[in-house]
């Protein structure tokens, strides 16, 4: 397992990041990363999972207590916090490894089903950075453009207007791309619904109902996508497609 960034920069890190970050939340994060460098697992768990109830959220912090859970060899929570710091992160590599050794450590190796090369690909490349990067991405490219339309409106020089035009163009093709591919993102994070199952054994109903015909068996830690929920019951598809349905206080929703 990597440990990715410093624990001991990390409460600088979220003082910058938030700005109204207050005092209590800074010491929270400062006695986490204390008590996980003592390797006290259980009181870093505590402590951030406080944070995170203050309402803050991060990369960072949600892969510490994903580090915290992992420690105490609780893989689901682990797996549960990794997936919310890849939501926010998902081309982080600490993230990303982290996440395929929990992954590795419970029982079930679900066989994803294959994507099309074309769907692939370009949810590689939304994925290159986080959706706020992307987005800032694009106010730089619009902000070169405008720069460049300005040139070319009030130089007298033919050269220079030429160059001005075409750059304008680049950086607006360029603007264009990184706000579809943060939209994009958006729209992925906040349409997809998945959950992690918390029982070490739970069986797949056919059907919202106890005594409807049992389909298969999943384990703690496997990731499912909520499709429909139908009173206390989840319908979730698994990686390899396969439908049923699942009470819903066998999993927590990422």
């Amino acid at each position: 397992m990597k440990k990715g960034w410093l624990l001991l920069t990390f409460a600088g890190f979220l003082l910058l990041a938030s700005g109204a970050f207050s005092q209590e939340p800074q010491k929270l994060v400062e006695d986490a990363n204390k008590a996980y460098s003592d390797g006290i697992y259980t009181d870093a768990v505590s402590l951030y999972t406080q944070v995170v109830e203050s309402g803050f959220q991060a990369p960072e912090l949600y892969y510490n207590l994903g580090n915290s859970y992992f420690k105490q060899n609780d893989y689901p929570h682990a797996i549960l916090w990794y997936e919310r710091a890849k939501r926010l992160d998902p081309s982080n590599e600490n993230i990303n490894f982290n996440l395929n050794v929990a992954n590795s450590k419970i029982a079930d190796k679900i066989d994803p089903l294959p994507l099309l090369f074309y769907i692939k690909w370009y949810r590689g490349l939304v994925n290159l950075f986080s959706i706020n990067a992307w987005a800032v991405q694009s106010i730089v490219f619009l902000v070169l453009a405008l720069s460049c339309i300005t040139l070319y409106i009030v130089s007298r020089r033919m050269s220079i207007r030429k160059t001005g035009f075409w750059t304008a163009m680049v950086f607006l093709l360029l603007t264009v791309f990184t706000v579809l591919f943060s939209v994009s993102g958006y729209i992925r994070v906040n349409s997809l619904h998945e959950g992690i199952v918390f029982d070490p054994t739970v069986t797949v109903k056919s059907s919202p109902d106890k005594t409807s015909i049992d389909l298969f068996v999943l384990h703690e830690g496997t990731k499912v996508q909520l499709l429909d929920k139908i009173g206390d019951w989840y319908e979730v598809r698994i990686a390899n497609g396969s439908v049923g349905w699942l009470p819903d206080n066998a999993l927590e929703e990422i």
